[in-house]
């Protein structure tokens, strides 16, 4: 199949079957093992603090199975037997303690200040002592948070880090202490990996860099079903001296085909494994740090869908909203929504929703079913509609303005 021409539509239904979008949802209660299944085909969770509707990571799960409890994952990265670990992946990210060898290289470089943000690299190199007491604090009194330490106060708001959390992120980074938990605020809890991994993981023999990071490009192009060299790179956010040897080599061993996208200006690759459904008939709303359309260049070049997260936009200058839910019906990104978990008052509210223009007539059924779905599975007791946006007022006509769940 090297060198085959695809189209973009067909390259849509074989990335929707990477990412797990084919395979019915469980019909009893989602377990471990169904997690370990979206994981054979996305790898990680992507974490993120924002709480508006719901954190990131426990999106992708409800996206791919529908409704379930996020104790479940909670438990998988939190309890014995250890599932999943934090670290720095595609952003900071959850991903199978399997994966964490993998891993080990990047954090033998943190350790030398490489592939870390430069005012990290300069602390661990001007305050190895201090990062030395805070680890043998860990290692006699964790699992601690930042707070937990003497010395912990910042000086001048929540951007600026305090000399012990900007410790605990530096070994952190360097693989000498990784999370525990999380208090309910969402704050880590660190501790020594031998304390929290797996000792079949802890004493599985360290891949060289050369091994993990081609292990790591193919995990990326299993996962993404076709892609170009860039969206491979940043699956894993490997630089292009790691990942591009690793693709030629994978090319080479034929894990990797060559392909021709009709619209692309760059070369693609599928995997050897890819397959290429007949029809896709997925329905779907999508965090923005879905690993479907995390990298925004490669939604519009899927998709058409241009796609950018509003948070840090000021009020009046957002075109979309807040923070905006991609709606994935069938085999199109057909509309997006800008959703908040009114927890006080049990209520989803939809604050804006806007269609794309290739939008079937049935979006806004289709579209408010997904919503339903959404609030029962938050514990909320009703979705509240707002006309703002195009498809405002014909999601209002679907339902009601406020519809019980």
């Amino acid at each position: 199949m090297a060198n085959e021409r695809l189209t973009r539509k067909q390259v849509r239904r074989i990335v929707l079957a990477a990412q797990g979008f084919t395979r019915r949802p469980p019909a009893g209660v989602v377990e471990r093992r169904h997690i370990a299944r979206v994981l054979d085909h996305i790898n990680l969770f992507q974490i993120d603090s924002v709480n508006v509707a719901v954190r990131a990571h426990y999106m992708p799960l409800f996206s791919r199975l529908g409704p379930y409890p996020c104790k479940t994952l909670d438990r998988a990265s939190a309890r014995k037997p250890r599932a999943l670990f934090e670290y720095w992946a595609h952003e900071a990210s959850l991903l199978p303690v399997e994966t964490q060898p993998l891993l080990r290289w990047r954090m033998e470089r943190a350790a030398e200040g490489k592939g870390i943000y430069g005012g990290l690299a300069r602390f661990g190199q001007e305050r190895r002592d201090f990062i030395k007491t805070v680890l043998a604090e860990v290692a006699s009194h964790g699992p601690l948070a930042a707070a937990d330490i003497d010395g912990h106060k910042g000086t001048s708001g929540w951007w600026e880090w305090s000399d012990a959390k900007r410790a605990l992120e530096w070994l952190f980074w360097a693989g000498q202490i990784t999370t525990h938990s999380r208090r309910p605020s969402f704050e880590r809890l660190y501790d020594l990996p031998e304390r929290v991994l797996p000792e079949a993981v802890l004493s599985t023999p360290t891949p060289t860099p050369e091994d993990a990071q081609r292990a790591l490009v193919e995990k990326a192009a299993r996962a993404l079903g076709v892609a170009t060299a860039s969206d491979l790179r940043d699956y894993f956010r490997l630089s292009p001296e790691d990942c591009r040897p690793r693709i030629e080599e994978l090319i080479e061993a034929g894990t990797l085909l060559p392909v021709t996208v009709k619209g692309w200006t760059q070369q693609a690759y599928m995997h050897r494994d890819a397959k290429l459904p007949r029809k896709v008939e997925a329905r779907a709303l999508l965090a923005p740090f879905d690993p479907l359309i995390w990298e925004r260049s490669r939604t519009e070049r899927l998709f058409d869908f241009y796609y950018r997260i509003e948070i840090y936009t000021p009020a009046e200058k957002r075109i979309y909203g807040y923070y905006v839910f991609p709606f994935l019906l069938g085999e199109q990104l057909v509309a997006r929504v800008d959703l908040k978990a009114d927890r006080q008052n049990g209520v989803l509210r939809v604050q804006s929703a806007h269609a794309e223009p290739e939008a079937p007539p049935e979006t806004a059924t289709e579209l408010l079913q997904e919503l339903r779905k959404m609030a029962q599975w938050l514990g909320l007791g009703a979705v509240d509609i707002c006309p703002a946006g195009d498809l405002g007022s014909r999601l209002m006509a679907a339902g009601d303005a406020k519809i019980e769940v």
